[in-house]
């Protein structure tokens, strides 16, 4: 089991364990051992969101490199996936995004990226975690020349606004467009407004004076009810709501209404369809993309496969199945075409491409896909049994089910950090699925609740 890299990298308080300079050092040298394979020099990319910690952990990593032997590239402030873009273009060993992506300023996080721009697998994290537990790292140092240096990227920014111009279709161009962009004061704040504007749209861009403490304060795709106010106020034609490091993104449309990731898949996703370039006609999503994404993808003749919550799931099934594109209803979206992990200013680009060759204004666009009521309950548990093995929630879970048909669904899950059980209905009716989730919710008290026992 992984003790220091969760689902998404290293994440934590800042100058708390495991987020400290100590510890980013330690990161740094044993992720430098590990992906030291020749004798020729190698080369680690380094880059970060807005955060005021930054520094001190950018400083900590880039030593840590460098005692091993091994070149840093520092690209300063730039979006998740634009580090991922950088690594894989200038054929480095690694690259390295210092990020707590959502999370309040005060939090930091480290997250790695393979030479081929995806995210590391499991066995790579444990081999830096072994080395750093064990303390085998310590006794590995390089002297005299054989010691790494480090060097900044200028036009990292520059280079990343060229490759995201270069997705969107050379037929077409954003001019008439008036966009409203919120980049969370985060890693965004530069490349995504340019992106725009060197399309030809008019840009009003919030969220973009960051001080290091004010990333995702009261703004961007945490906060959507920011942007959706500004097209109101402005009667702009759509509103691009980012996250601290920009590898997601929420939208609204022209009068304001929240467009969330499964409608911005359900549309890119149709519009792929119709020129033939869905691979396989099928869509990756997760369990907790809505109902309505599977019967919108089925009516028009594709699929969507469900994988676990998190990109990293989607991406790993994209890859084995040959699937381009992927995301969660969150507003993570892979569009394996142009790039290997979650980029929020691409999938914005792609949903405008779609905007741009159909004609149609975004509120039009949404009506694609009809999200299915939903309801969510919780109950506070004193054991984790398999519920299926209970013959009386069994009974009423099948039963359930049938009703639903084809047009609804369970999902039925324990949560990750608490003692509760979730259990998630969707159908055509509320009043019918809140009332089937609360006879479930009553008999999973009764038989492993707190209350039962």
């Amino acid at each position: 089991m992984k003790k220091l890299f969760g689902t998404d990298g290293v994440r934590g308080v800042a100058n708390v364990h495991p987020m400290t300079t100590e510890m980013a050092m330690q990161i740094g040298r044993a992720a430098a051992y590990v992906f030291k394979g020749s004798t020729r020099r190698h080369r680690i990319v380094i880059g970060k969101d807005t955060r005021l910690s930054g520094y001190m952990i950018e400083n900590a990593l880039s030593a840590g490199i460098c005692s091993m032997g091994v070149d840093v590239l520092l690209v300063g402030p730039l979006p998740t996936p634009g580090i991922a873009y950088i690594t894989a273009s200038m054929r480095a060993d690694a690259g390295v995004v210092i990020s707590a992506s959502h999370n309040p300023f005060q939090d930091n996080g480290i997250k790695f990226f393979f030479n081929d721009g995806f995210k590391l697998p499991d066995d790579v994290e444990m081999k830096i975690e072994e080395l750093i537990e064990s303390g085998r790292i310590d006794s590995l140092r390089p002297i005299a020349t054989e010691v790494g240096r480090a060097a900044r990227i200028d036009d990292a920014k520059g280079r990343y606004i060229v490759f995201l111009k270069s997705t969107f279709p050379k037929e077409f161009d954003l001019t008439g467009l008036r966009i409203v962009v919120d980049c969370a004061n985060g890693a965004a704040y530069k490349v995504a407004p340019a992106v725009l504007r060197e399309l030809g749209a008019e840009v009003i861009a919030v969220g973009v004076e960051p001080d290091g403490t004010n990333i995702n304060a009261g703004c961007g795709s945490l906060y959507p009810q920011v942007v959706r106010d500004k097209v109101r106020e402005l009667r702009a034609d759509i509103g691009i709501a980012l996250d601290g490091d920009a590898d997601r993104v929420i939208v609204c449309d022209e009068f304001g209404k929240e467009v969330d990731g499964d409608h911005i898949m359900a549309i890119c996703a149709l519009d792929m369809l119709k020129y033939n370039q869905l691979n396989k006609n099928t869509l990756v999503a997760t369990v907790m993309s809505n109902m309505g994404l599977d019967i919108a993808l089925r009516n028009a003749g594709g699929c969507v496969i469900k994988t676990a919550v998190g990109d990293r799931y989607v991406v790993e099934e994209m890859r084995r199945g040959g699937y381009n594109l992927g995301g969660e209803q969150s507003g993570h979206m892979i569009f394996l075409d142009h790039n290997t992990t979650g980029d929020g200013t691409l999938s914005a680009l792609q949903l405008l491409a779609v905007m741009r060759r159909s004609g149609k204004p975004l509120s039009q666009l949404a009506k694609c896909m009809v999200a299915l009521p939903q309801v969510l309950l919780n109950v506070r548990v004193s054991e984790r049994r398999d519920i299926m093995s209970i013959p009386e929630i069994e009974q009423r879970v099948r039963e359930v089910e049938a009703l639903l048909g084809d047009e609804g669904r369970i999902l039925i899950r324990y949560s990750g950090t608490e003692p509760l059980l979730r259990v998630m209905i969707e159908g055509k009716d509320t009043q019918e699925i809140t009332t089937w989730a609360r006879e479930i919710i009553d008999l999973v008290d009764r038989h492993l609740g707190e209350r039962g026992h």
